[in-house]
Formats: C-alpha cells, structure tokens, sequence
C-alpha cells in the first residue's frame, strides 16, 4: 500500500533497522506486557527521533514524525502509543528550550536524552472521570529543609511505567497567598520515592507497559519545576498548548498505523471488489490528510489557542475515518480471516483505543461551540 510503504521509507530513512527488528518478532510477542520492542526503540536511536539536530537530536519534523508513528503502529501499536507520550513530552521541552522562559536546563536536559537514548514517560493527568484533563494528580509541599518541593500522588496508567528513564508530571505547587499554581515536573526514574505498581489487566495495547507510577515524598528542586499557568480566559498557556497539539497528532497517527496494517491486508489479499478497496483506502487517507494538516500547522509555526482547537477537529475526523475503515476492513477481510489469524482481531480491538484518549468528545462539546462562538477553548 504506497502510504504505508512511503511511511515505511520514512522511518527507515531516521531508524534504520527498526522495522526489519520489529518484523522478527510475531505481532502477540510484540504486544505482550515484556514485549522486546521498546528495547528495540530504544537501541535503534528512536529517543532521539523529533529532537531538532540543534539539540543533537535526529530532527525528524511533524510530518516525518507522524510518518513514523504510523509506520511504527503498523507493526507494534503498543510501542506506537508509548513512544507517542516520550515524543510529546520531548517536543515540549523543545518549545521551552527555545522560548525567553527557558532556563538553559532543557537545552542539557534534550542533549542528554539524545547522548544516552533516554525515555521520557508522561505523567500529566488524563482519563478521570469528573475531572479536568489537566487536573494535576500530585501535590506539593514546600521541603522543610528547604531544599525544594516534597512530590505526593500517582499516574495510572502511565505508558513507559517499566522503561523510562525520565517522568514528566503535572503538579500543584503552593503558591505564596496560600494558593496554587500549576507547574510541571522532570523526575529521574531511580529519585527516591518513585515506585511502579500493576495497573493494565487489558490484554490490548499490553506492551506499551501503562502501569501506575506513584511519586511518594520525592523530592525535587526548582530546577527540575516548569511553571505553567491558564490564560486569561482559562486557555492553555504556551508550552500546554504546544505539547497537546503534538499528542493529539501522534497519538491519532498511532491508530491510524493499526487501521492502516488492516486496510494493507485487505488490498495486498485482493478482498472485496476494487470500488469497495478505492473506498476503504480513500477513507482511510481522509485521516491521514487531516494529520498531515495539523503537521503543517506546526512547521508553520501555527501553535496557538486556535490551532488547538484545529488539531483537535482533525483528531476527531480522523478518529471517525480510522472507526470507519477498521470496520469495513474486518468485513472484507471475512471470518475465515478473523479465525485463522488472532492478528486481525487484535488489531480491530487496539484499534479503539483512540476514543479513550483526552479530551473526550463529551467533554469537547461545550467548549468548542463556545471556540467557535469566538471564545478561547479551554480544556482545562
């Protein structure tokens, strides 16, 4: 399929060697929770991928970057989805290296992800029933040393919970008058106080490692804290909005991957008659054209409130054509298909996954037809 094969030339172009790694693994090793993949990620340089050759980084841009999601998806969703949260993270402190308010610390801080292939697993809140998708789940109290910050709370689930190296977090940090500010925090994996725990009982999705990780009086100095803070209208500020524009394109290239190593079986099988295979895959590149929009946006500089709102209208078309296309390859693809192989109904099955990422599209509603009355949008 020329899509997912000029995907394929992608990533092998920026992590060569990946795919022919990944493809000596059958897909249910790959998903398991010890799955060898994100190992392979990680020694074949992927930490490094969407990192600006500034930072020493492999520079791969937002389209680049999507393309290798969706080629990565293809093969293993699992590593899809947990390396999606190691790149959004990375392209916000990217933002914040590059912004007035950086403090020189990120700049260190991506070289060193790139000089050791570090993994950076992503603690901001998310998924909470009645509650604020960035609603911080941890607290802090000042050190009575007065050494800096005491971390209390846990993210669950959290992709990367076995692997990372780093954990990014959304906190609320005391504030002087007695209340609070928003800030997000860098934490080592081996900080005293960070713990793992079992959380993920699903069998889909398995190897991206989405266990709990609680932070338990760990402590952190204000190095290692970013002050982030809502707009005057309750918008994201600048460094929220870049990264959720960045989850919401590769978090959506991810199962457009899984739709796609469907939509590739049936055209390489010959299924269905050729008008219903052109209509599976123009569905299917609906989605990818909506991505590569929201790419665009990015490489054009277009980071603000409104393109939020954009890239989340693409996050939901895109959402709607990969449902569409998963289904309507399953049935073409017919039962013998589904019963000879668990590949394609694992694959249906992990294909739903992006209804469950934030924000909900019951949440979205009210805030949206208010962005579109003129209103900033607000999420928090």
């Amino acid at each position: 399929m020329r899509a997912l094969d000029a995907a394929r030339d992608t990533c092998e172009r920026y992590l060569p060697g990946l795919l022919g790694a990944l493809a000596e693994h059958s897909l249910d090793d790959l998903e398991r929770p010890d799955s060898p993949a994100i190992g392979l990620f990680r020694s074949h340089g992927g930490p490094a991928l969407v990192i600006p050759k500034t930072y020493s980084g492999l520079g791969a841009g937002p389209r680049e970057a999507v393309e290798v999601t969706r080629a990565l998806a293809a093969a293993s969703p699992s590593l899809a989805v947990a390396t999606t949260m190691h790149h959004f993270s990375v392209a916000t402190l990217f933002s914040l290296a590059d912004s007035l308010q950086s403090s020189g610390v990120e700049w260190a801080l991506l070289e060193g992800i790139v000089e050791q292939n570090l993994l950076v697993a992503s603690g901001f809140a998310e998924g909470r029933p009645g509650r604020g998708i960035l609603e911080p789940t941890m607290e802090a109290r000042l050190d009575e040393g007065g050494k800096g910050y005491r971390i209390n709370g846990s993210k669950k689930p959290c992709s990367l919970s076995s692997s990372m190296d780093l954990l990014t977090a959304s906190v609320a940090l005391p504030a002087a008058d007695g209340t609070s500010e928003m800030a997000v925090l860098l934490v080592p994996r081996q900080t005293e106080g960070v713990t793992v725990h079992p959380f993920w009982s699903s069998w889909a999705l398995a190897g991206a490692e989405s266990d709990e990780i609680r932070l338990t009086d760990v402590l952190v100095d204000e190095q290692q804290v970013m002050r982030t803070e809502l707009g005057d209208s309750g918008e994201l500020d600048e460094l929220q909005t870049v990264g959720f524009i960045w989850f919401e394109m590769l978090i959506s290239a991810s199962y457009l991957g899984i739709a796609s190593a469907l939509a590739e079986r049936v055209t390489t099988a010959g299924r269905g008659s050729v008008s219903e295979r052109a209509q599976l895959v123009t569905r299917l590149e609906t989605a990818s054209l909506l991505l590569e929009g929201v790419a665009r946006m990015i490489e054009d500089g277009e980071t603000d409130n409104a393109a939020l709102g954009k890239s989340l209208v693409a996050r939901y078309g895109a959402q709607d054509a990969i449902g569409e296309t998963v289904r309507r390859a399953v049935e073409l693809l017919g039962g013998m298909a589904f019963i000879s192989s668990g590949d394609v109904g694992y694959l249906a099955a992990a294909s739903n996954g992006l209804s469950f990422h934030p924000p909900s599209r019951s949440s979205f509603a009210e805030p949206f037809v208010e962005h579109v009355g003129g209103k900033p949008l607000r999420l928090a």
